[in-house]
């Protein structure tokens, strides 16, 4: 035990954590069609349009697609060449989503990467596995050796095939979280999704995913909705009872169903969320993000066990309910999960790393697989 508790005065907060998560990634088309002109856009409206939406985003990362919503491909590597290294002190994660393996393609998605990685944190591979297995993996993850390996790959899987072959695509240390491509998952598949209806039946499938994910030590980043809300909800809106009063008085439809496929894919302990509208940013972040009323509840519930020497073996009362040892689990896992996702102070930080400096490694473990002890 004493060993245990000096490993971890010895490493690096970060790494008992794990880093950030990708948390909701918005889809961004580098050079897109804008259906009012009937043309795509010139590299200077692309240009303006993105210094004017894409630097202020409120999104956890920022994800430029140059695959499948990407029709002008060698226009689009054009534009992030030229804009990519002005995207300073950003308080997100850019990510490229690259065309399949061994592609055309894929091979300009590299020779992009190659010139501009020090302002990429992602690459989001599609169709992952469909064609070579988990030798795209080995050899993307190879190639990221001499290029820069900090760079996390996430593959999306959009296929049987790649969720069977799921646990050898994520033995890689590039990969920390998967991507589970719905829509064309479902088409491989042959069922016929509805926007509203898709989170059930494609359930089984995503818990297939998540426990091969769960054992791996990795993250999951959920499905990207295709209903756009005209309203968006207010930033000021954070709070559980704020969220759904706003949806009560303001929300139509679209946001009603948003909100809550993300906060059941968050209930399911998916790390992130694609999104492929700013108006979708906060009705999905508030799913998946804890409240700073729901984080101080665990603080309390942590801080209670800790009076009461409970910790690692005891039950308390708190609040009405009696609590033990797997619920200050969960407790702790609300707070590292706020601190993937950018929302918790320093001051519970270090309350969450005390609590963490108290258990044996294999606990921290169970609770906290994203980390790399």
């Amino acid at each position: 035990m004493m060993q245990e508790h000096s490993f971890l005065e010895s490493v690096d907060e970060q790494v008992v954590l794990g880093g950030f998560w990708p948390g909701i990634q918005l889809y961004y088309p580098p050079v897109k069609y804008s259906p009012a002109d009937g043309v795509y856009e010139s590299m200077e409206q692309a240009s303006a349009r993105m210094r004017k939406y894409a630097h202020n985003t409120k999104a956890h990362t920022l994800l430029f697609d140059l695959e499948d919503g990407c029709r002008q491909k060698m226009l689009s590597r054009e534009l992030l060449r030229q804009e990519l290294p002005l995207f300073d002190n950003k308080s997100f994660q850019i990510a490229l989503r690259i065309n399949p393996f061994r592609t055309e393609e894929y091979e300009e998605d590299l020779k992009l990467i190659r010139d501009m990685h020090p302002y990429i944190d992602a690459i989001v591979l599609a169709k992952a596995g469909e064609v070579y297995g988990a030798a795209e993996i080995r050899d993307l993850s190879a190639w990221l050796v001499g290029v820069d390996p900090t760079i996390e790959i996430q593959p999306i899987i959009e296929h049987p095939r790649s969720l069977k072959l799921a646990p050898e695509l994520m033995q890689y240390s590039t990969v920390r979280h998967v991507v589970f491509g719905i829509h064309d998952f479902s088409k491989a598949m042959a069922i016929h999704l509805t926007p509203e209806g898709w989170i059930d039946e494609l359930k089984t499938y995503l818990r297939m995913l998540l426990m091969e994910a769960r054992i791996a030590g990795k993250g999951v980043i959920g499905g990207v909705e295709v209903l756009i809300n005209k309203i968006p909800m207010p930033e000021n809106c954070i709070e559980p009872n704020e969220v759904r009063r706003w949806l009560d008085l303001h929300g139509e439809n679209e946001s009603h169903v948003v909100h809550q496929h993300a906060l059941v894919e968050a209930q399911m302990g998916l790390t992130g969320k694609q999104v492929i509208h700013p108006y979708h940013i906060h009705l999905c972040k508030m799913a998946f993000t804890p409240s700073p009323m729901q984080i101080q509840r665990n603080v309390d519930v942590l801080q209670a066990a800790i009076d009461a020497d409970a910790l690692l073996g005891g039950a308390i009362k708190f609040e009405g309910e009696m609590l033990d040892p797997p619920m200050f689990g969960k407790a702790l896992q609300t707070l590292l999960r706020a601190y993937a996702l950018h929302s918790l102070n320093e001051t519970d930080k270090a309350f969450a790393m005390d609590v963490i400096k108290r258990l044996p490694v294999h606990v921290i473990r169970e609770n906290w697989p994203y980390g790399m002890i």
